[in-house]
């Protein structure tokens, strides 16, 4: 692939004993209150020692109530002060930091053993990067960081012996499916030296439900409302994510992610449409064989996966019960129903700060889809816009990084109020 990492996933992950003290950056959104739901079921095994949100300060108070960590941070200063202040009132002495400062002295205290980076978005990258800057256990559920800075991050997670276990659900069946010479067993495997296709692997299989328009006709995907596309008929999520499921950039975001995580190119990895979304994902092996990692579509699974990694603990999820699952469907994908998929590919190909573009890109489109300023089918339209007029540079920096970010999201901008 473009801009090959210099180590893969299997690199990166080390054996360690299950973490006690944990960060949960986005506790307020989707990933964040399951991480929490996981670790009240163990208090034994996790604490929380750190809470961070956006401007959620109602929901941030409660969970420092609940979890007494030592410290909070919100993004937005005057959140800050306000939950400091509600904090005091209630006789809690919890410290309470604001911004990216923040969120980065957080991650780096030597009392945090886990961090898991659920912020939405490219918001969540400085602080994802700052985690394995100080070698902690990474819980990657922020697929951007690795969309926007793949070979930055992957290369800072190795230079500081850092451990990386992936949360979304299709890259975590993916890992539960290698075979253990993939599956690190300590700091010093490397899969680069023997290489997927060495130990066995073809394929890998990502899986994608299709959304809530996989059945609708095209001609009236112009006119579908952001309520429609944030009602995913299988998993609860929050609102930007729902809308790229409902585009499939959330696979093409995915697929990214993966060639970044098991160092395997654009050919290596295909998506599939499966309804039902119980089987996560699979890997498909050079013998024939296909493993698959099953469950009912509960983010609660992974998260209990890599919080204990290697060991297994209970998550609270139901049990899968495969008689009244009843049948399981796989069925090819329709490009022209999904062009946001063939973007990513592109973007992948293209190398260097193209996915950053791409990344960017979308996060406006989106947004301005949310806010009823431009159709649901104009949202590739952006994307292939600003993927066309801006010309990929190599993406080893973070400067270059943050510039190219800026540039797709000024693009993005002029080319919707252009069509307002």
């Amino acid at each position: 692939m473009p801009d090959s990492p210099p180590h893969s996933l299997a690199h990166a992950i080390c054996t360690v004993a299950a973490p006690s003290k944990v960060a949960v950056l986005g506790s307020t959104g989707t990933i964040g209150i399951n991480t929490l739901d996981v670790i009240r079921r163990h208090p034994d095994r996790f604490r929380v020692a750190a809470l961070a949100a956006n401007r959620d300060v109602d929901t941030l108070y409660g969970q420092c109530v609940e979890h007494q960590p030592e410290r909070a941070v919100m993004h937005d200063a005057g959140k800050a002060d306000e939950l400091r202040g509600r904090l005091r009132a209630a006789g809690l002495r919890i410290e309470v930091l604001a911004g990216d400062a923040g969120l980065e002295q957080v991650v780096r205290d030597f009392n945090v053993d886990s961090v898991m980076a659920a912020i939405v978005g490219a918001a969540g990258l400085l602080s994802t990067l700052a985690a394995a800057r100080a070698g902690k256990r990474v819980l990657l559920a922020n697929k951007e960081s690795l969309v926007m800075a793949g070979s930055l991050l992957m290369r800072t997670v190795h230079d500081n012996h850092a451990c990386l276990l992936p949360i979304d659900s299709e890259h975590n069946a993916v890992f539960q499916c290698l075979p253990p010479g993939c599956q690190a067993d300590d700091a010093t495997a490397d899969v680069l030296r023997t290489g997927l296709h060495d130990a066995g692997v073809k394929q890998i299989l990502l899986t994608a439900s299709g959304g809530p328009f996989r059945d609708m006709p095209l001609s009236e995907l112009e006119n579908v409302t952001s309520a429609q596309a944030c009602a995913h008929p299988n998993w609860k999520m929050g609102r930007k994510i729902s809308v790229d499921s409902a585009t499939m950039m959330n696979k093409g975001l995915e697929v990214i992610e993966a060639c970044w995580l098991f160092d395997c190119t654009p050919e290596q990895v295909q998506v599939v449409l499966h309804p039902q979304s119980v089987v996560h994902s699979m890997v498909a092996f050079v013998d024939g064989s296909v493993l698959a990692e099953l469950g009912n579509p509960d983010m609660r699974t992974p998260i209990a996966h890599a919080l204990a990694w290697p060991s297994r603990i209970a998550s609270g999820v139901r049990a899968l019960d495969l008689v009244e699952v009843a049948k399981l469907e796989f069925l090819a994908l329709e490009p022209a129903r999904f062009p946001c998929l063939q973007l990513a590919y592109d973007a992948l190909r293209a190398g260097g700060t193209a996915t950053t573009v791409l990344n960017a890109a979308n996060e406006v489109a989106v947004q301005s889809f949310l806010d009823e300023q431009i159709a649901f089918t104009d949202i590739p339209r952006v994307i292939d816009h600003a993927l066309t007029q801006i010309a990929p540079t190599c993406a080893d920096d973070l400067p270059t990084i943050l510039a190219a970010d800026k540039a797709a999201r000024a693009m993005a901008a002029q080319y919707i109020a252009a069509r307002a």
